[in-house]
Protein backbone atom coordinates (compact mmCIF):
# COMPACT_ATOMS: atom_id res chain seq x y z
CA UNK A 1 0.00 0.00 0.00
CA UNK A 2 1.38 3.41 -1.01
CA UNK A 3 0.37 5.05 2.28
CA UNK A 4 2.39 2.48 4.23
CA UNK A 5 5.39 3.18 1.96
CA UNK A 6 5.01 6.92 2.59
CA UNK A 7 4.96 6.34 6.36
CA UNK A 8 8.01 4.08 6.39
CA UNK A 9 10.13 5.92 3.81
CA UNK A 10 9.23 9.60 4.19
CA UNK A 11 7.60 10.17 7.55
CA UNK A 12 4.31 10.10 9.31
CA UNK A 13 2.99 13.65 9.41
CA UNK A 14 3.55 17.21 8.36
CA UNK A 15 2.67 19.34 5.37
CA UNK A 16 -0.46 18.37 3.55
CA UNK A 17 -3.80 19.64 2.36
CA UNK A 18 -6.22 21.32 4.73
CA UNK A 19 -4.62 21.32 8.22
CA UNK A 20 -1.92 18.82 7.32
CA UNK A 21 -1.27 15.12 7.59
CA UNK A 22 -2.15 13.66 10.94
CA UNK A 23 0.75 12.19 12.91
CA UNK A 24 0.69 8.41 12.75
CA UNK A 25 -0.24 8.09 16.42
CA UNK A 26 -3.40 10.15 15.70
CA UNK A 27 -4.38 8.05 12.62
CA UNK A 28 -6.33 5.61 14.73
CA UNK A 29 -9.83 6.67 13.79
CA UNK A 30 -11.54 4.18 11.53
CA UNK A 31 -14.83 4.98 9.84
CA UNK A 32 -17.40 3.15 7.75
CA UNK A 33 -19.48 4.82 5.06
CA UNK A 34 -23.18 5.12 5.82
CA UNK A 35 -25.88 3.77 3.52
CA UNK A 36 -27.30 6.17 0.99
CA UNK A 37 -30.31 7.79 2.69
CA UNK A 38 -33.72 7.05 1.13
CA UNK A 39 -34.24 10.75 0.41
CA UNK A 40 -31.17 10.77 -1.87
CA UNK A 41 -29.11 13.08 0.37
CA UNK A 42 -25.33 12.45 0.57
CA UNK A 43 -23.83 9.64 2.62
CA UNK A 44 -21.94 10.38 5.79
CA UNK A 45 -19.37 8.39 7.74
CA UNK A 46 -19.61 6.81 11.20
CA UNK A 47 -16.77 5.99 13.57
CA UNK A 48 -16.51 2.20 13.91
CA UNK A 49 -16.98 2.34 17.69
CA UNK A 50 -20.40 4.01 17.31
CA UNK A 51 -23.33 1.61 17.88
CA UNK A 52 -24.92 2.66 14.55
CA UNK A 53 -21.77 1.91 12.50
CA UNK A 54 -22.36 -0.48 9.64
CA UNK A 55 -20.17 -3.49 9.01
CA UNK A 56 -18.31 -2.82 5.81
CA UNK A 57 -15.33 -1.19 4.18
CA UNK A 58 -13.01 0.69 6.53
CA UNK A 59 -11.59 4.18 6.03
CA UNK A 60 -8.67 5.62 8.05
CA UNK A 61 -8.68 9.31 9.00
CA UNK A 62 -5.35 10.71 7.66
CA UNK A 63 -5.76 14.49 7.19
CA UNK A 64 -7.35 17.01 9.53
CA UNK A 65 -9.97 19.08 7.70
CA UNK A 66 -11.81 20.60 10.64
CA UNK A 67 -15.39 20.35 11.90
CA UNK A 68 -17.07 17.17 10.65
CA UNK A 69 -15.21 17.12 7.32
CA UNK A 70 -13.02 14.08 6.75
CA UNK A 71 -10.09 13.14 4.54
CA UNK A 72 -9.72 9.37 4.66
CA UNK A 73 -7.86 6.58 2.96
CA UNK A 74 -9.79 3.42 2.16
CA UNK A 75 -8.26 0.47 4.01
CA UNK A 76 -10.51 -2.34 2.78
CA UNK A 77 -12.86 -2.93 -0.12
CA UNK A 78 -12.79 -1.88 -3.77
CA UNK A 79 -11.47 1.62 -2.92
CA UNK A 80 -8.52 0.33 -0.84
CA UNK A 81 -5.60 2.75 -1.09
CA UNK A 82 -7.68 5.60 -2.56
CA UNK A 83 -8.16 8.94 -0.80
CA UNK A 84 -11.76 9.92 -0.06
CA UNK A 85 -13.01 13.26 1.25
CA UNK A 86 -16.44 13.71 2.73
CA UNK A 87 -18.44 14.87 5.68
CA UNK A 88 -19.26 12.69 8.68
CA UNK A 89 -22.79 14.12 8.81
CA UNK A 90 -23.43 13.85 5.07
CA UNK A 91 -23.51 17.59 4.41
CA UNK A 92 -21.81 16.90 1.08
CA UNK A 93 -21.26 13.69 -0.87
CA UNK A 94 -18.06 11.66 -0.55
CA UNK A 95 -15.48 12.41 -3.24
CA UNK A 96 -13.11 9.65 -4.32
CA UNK A 97 -9.86 11.09 -5.64
CA UNK A 98 -8.96 10.23 -9.22
CA UNK A 99 -5.39 9.57 -8.01
CA UNK A 100 -4.75 5.81 -7.98
CA UNK A 101 -3.16 5.83 -4.52
CA UNK A 102 -1.98 8.03 -1.65
CA UNK A 103 1.43 8.81 -3.17
CA UNK A 104 -0.14 10.00 -6.44
CA UNK A 105 -2.64 12.09 -4.48
CA UNK A 106 0.07 13.63 -2.29
CA UNK A 107 2.32 14.31 -5.29
CA UNK A 108 -0.60 16.06 -7.02
CA UNK A 109 -1.01 18.25 -3.95
CA UNK A 110 2.73 19.09 -3.95
CA UNK A 111 2.60 19.95 -7.66
CA UNK A 112 -0.42 22.21 -7.10
CA UNK A 113 1.38 23.95 -4.25
CA UNK A 114 4.50 24.47 -6.36
CA UNK A 115 2.46 25.84 -9.28
CA UNK A 116 0.40 28.16 -7.04
CA UNK A 117 -2.88 26.52 -8.07
CA UNK A 118 -5.93 26.62 -5.90
CA UNK A 119 -8.44 23.80 -5.57
CA UNK A 120 -10.34 24.21 -2.33
CA UNK A 121 -12.51 21.15 -2.94
CA UNK A 122 -9.42 18.94 -2.74
CA UNK A 123 -7.59 21.03 -0.17
CA UNK A 124 -5.05 22.02 -2.79
CA UNK A 125 -4.70 25.64 -1.74
CA UNK A 126 -1.38 27.30 -2.44
CA UNK A 127 0.49 29.60 -0.03
CA UNK A 128 0.07 32.54 -2.45
CA UNK A 129 -3.71 32.09 -2.38
CA UNK A 130 -3.77 31.93 1.40
CA UNK A 131 -1.47 34.94 1.66
CA UNK A 132 -3.83 37.05 -0.48
CA UNK A 133 -6.96 36.04 1.42
CA UNK A 134 -8.95 39.04 2.69
CA UNK A 135 -8.55 38.01 6.34
CA UNK A 136 -4.75 38.01 6.35
CA UNK A 137 -1.82 40.22 5.50
CA UNK A 138 -1.07 40.26 1.79
CA UNK A 139 2.29 39.33 0.35
CA UNK A 140 4.28 42.51 -0.27
CA UNK A 141 2.45 44.60 2.33
CA UNK A 142 4.65 46.72 4.55
CA UNK A 143 6.66 45.24 7.37
CA UNK A 144 5.12 44.83 10.76
CA UNK A 145 5.84 47.64 13.14
CA UNK A 146 7.99 46.73 16.12
CA UNK A 147 6.08 46.38 19.35
CA UNK A 148 6.47 49.09 21.94
CA UNK A 149 8.52 47.93 24.87
CA UNK A 150 6.78 47.72 28.18
CA UNK A 151 9.13 49.03 30.84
Amino acid sequence: MAYREFLTELGGSGAGPFYGLLPLEECRLLFTMNRKPPDGSPRGFTHVSHPDALEGDLFLHIVEMGCSDLCLIAVTGPLAGRVVTGNADGFRPPNVSSARDFLSWYERWLNHMQAGKDNRALGLTSPSTVASAPWGRRVGEGRRRPRARAD
